[in-house]
């Protein structure tokens, strides 16, 4: 079966029906799709098996009023049994193309220092930066 790739719209909320394991960090909640997909700024592409969904690439927009606008890219999956297929660099190519379309020019990623198998695609892109990460949540009303 041939693996198509979708970039997500409004309209594809009943895409995320039939969702492979481990595609996304945790379980999709339809309201939190929404609010998401409302968002021009927040770009998603799928990869597809038919109707299910296979993989995934999420990014981020951001406009700054002293710089260009970037593209961060924030999560990527593919479900185990599709991995090492070059699934996931398509995805990458899908979505630095659409944030070459919207006039994105820095792009930028992080991710753990034990995911070795990211740490090895995103080096295909771009070379690594030392830098600190933190985060932190927000209390909660």
């Amino acid at each position: 079966m041939p693996i198509t790739l979708k970039r997500v719209g409004k309209q594809d909320q009943a895409l995320f029906d039939d969702v492979a394991p481990d595609v996304f960090d945790g379980p999709i909640h339809k309201e939190r799709l929404a609010r998401y997909v409302a968002i021009p700024q927040n770009l998603m592409v799928l990869a597809l098996a038919g109707q299910q969904v296979i993989g995934q690439i999420t990014g981020v927009e951001i406009h700054h009023p002293d710089e260009e606008h970037e593209l961060y890219i924030g999560n990527l999956g593919v479900t185990p049994a599709f991995q090492r297929q070059g699934i996931a660099r398509r995805l990458m190519h899908a979505l630095l193309a659409w944030g070459l379309e919207r006039g994105c020019a820095p792009v930028w990623v992080a991710t753990e220092t034990y995911n070795s198998p990211a740490q090895a695609l995103y080096r295909s892109f771009a070379r690594p930066q030392t830098m600190y990460v933190y985060d932190w949540n927000l209390p909660k009303k």
